[in-house]
């Protein structure tokens, strides 16, 4: 029988053949946690007394989440995992080394690996091909101490794109869409296996937009095979040793098959407080806005600040709006400040912050004020999210945040390309 992308991954780490709905215990090829989670997941293995891990070079600790921290508690997070990578030999990305998910595509993840996280958008390691979920942080813990982990093998769904996406729209405009027409729980525990030929012209980093928010429709996974754009990325990377092919049995049994032509799709948000509630913008209305924020580990990586900057060149931030922007890593931010897009996204009035999660989940560098109202590109928008359960989020791609950023209120990326 045919197998799909996550039952060849799994399986071959399993060391069996296995089929959907199956209990596995694959190996595991890389595990990690951040400063949120890293705590716990440090106390866990302490209390299961558990004191080494099984290969430091394949677990690691990222302070990203608060970075650098802005309060005594997350300092004191921040010692204790400083502290456990220096006594285990664990992988420190310290302040400054970026966002987790996108330093572990740059650096570490492969086709074919089975990666796990303490942190619910691990599944961004799926635009290489690699089976990658979040899990909690007793999880992570077994998994760095023994090297594997336990779980079902999910059913998968097959997305098959055509065509290619229209000028001025990308793929945030198409994940929303997908969300907002499958709903917030309509992938539960399903591998979401993008396919087709509309996947050709898609970079690794337009794949880990997609692949970072199958978990907003509630996804176990969200996986690309292993082409000549992961060959090229990996190539960038200077891991072209990395790359092998990987692609779903044309025989591969899915319990549901979706297809969507990408020339259709139009831009679109997902307006507060729910990831599903996603409408195309020209049926929003007028929507001021207070501020726009571009980044995070959905559209913070180089190709996303492209697309912004070559919006905002030449142009200045709506005097009533302010623009925050976050890098994805530190390589991002070096690639970025020598090609000249910071300055280009500086001149236009915005703010560039460190590499790191910055405003998303709400601790610092840009929490809103009572009834503000933010886009921004983050994959969150329920209450709360950007620490005020009395602001409000909507959800878009780099191009209308920076449409929005000009205009002060919400914007057609369309009317300014």
């Amino acid at each position: 029988m045919g197998k799909t992308l996550a039952e060849k991954i799994l399986g071959s780490r399993a060391g069996r053949d296995v089929q959907a709905g199956e209990f596995v215990i694959p190996t595991v090829d890389f595990a990690y946690a951040h400063d949120g989670t890293g705590p716990l997941t440090v106390q866990q293995m302490k209390a299961m007394g558990l004191e080494k891990i099984k290969d430091p070079a394949r677990s690691a600790i990222f302070l990203d989440h608060a970075s650098p921290s802005p309060r005594l508690e997350h300092s004191n997070d921040h010692k204790l995992l400083r502290a456990f990578c220096k006594r285990t030999g664990a992988i420190l990305s310290d302040i400054g080394g970026g966002i987790l998910h996108n330093v572990v595509s740059e650096k570490y993840a492969k086709p074919g690996d089975v990666i796990v996280g303490a942190d619910s958008h691990s599944c961004t390691q799926g635009a290489l091909g690699a089976f990658a979920t979040g899990m909690g942080s007793t999880d992570v813990a077994v998994a760095m101490a023994f090297g594997y982990t336990w779980m079902r093998v999910p059913e998968s769904f097959q997305v098959v794109l055509k065509g290619n996406l229209a000028k001025g729209v990308y793929t945030k405009d198409f994940i929303l869409y997908f969300i907002g027409m499958i709903g917030a729980n309509g992938a539960t525990y399903k591998a979401l296996e993008f396919l087709g030929p509309g996947t050709k012209n898609l970079s690794v980093a337009a794949r880990a937009t997609i692949a970072n928010m199958a978990v907003e429709c509630g996804a176990k996974a969200g996986l690309f095979p292993a082409d000549e754009q992961t060959k090229l990325f990996l190539q960038e990377h200077e891991r072209e040793k990395d790359y092998q092919e990987l692609a779903p049995d044309p025989d591969a049994t899915y319990e549901r098959k979706f297809e969507f032509d990408l020339s259709r799709i139009e831009p679109v948000v997902a307006c507060p407080p729910f990831v599903d509630k996603v409408k195309p913008i020209r049926e929003v209305g007028e929507v001021k806005v207070h501020q726009v924020f571009i980044g995070t580990c959905t559209n913070g990586r180089l190709e996303d600040l492209h697309c912004a900057a070559q919006i905002l060149k030449g142009r200045r931030v709506h005097p009533e709006t302010r623009l925050i922007v976050a890098l994805s890593s530190r390589k991002v931010y070096l690639d970025a400040m020598r090609d000249g897009t910071l300055q280009t996204l500086i001149e236009a009035g915005g703010i560039v912050a460190g590499p790191g999660c910055g405003p998303c989940v709400g601790v610092h560098e840009g929490v809103l004020a009572d009834g503000e109202i933010c886009v921004g590109t983050q994959n969150r928008n329920f209450e709360g999210r950007m620490g005020n359960p009395r602001g409000f989020i909507y959800l878009a791609s780099p191009a209308t945040a920076a449409a929005t950023a000009i205009a002060g209120q919400l914007s057609d990326p369309r009317e300014f390309l």
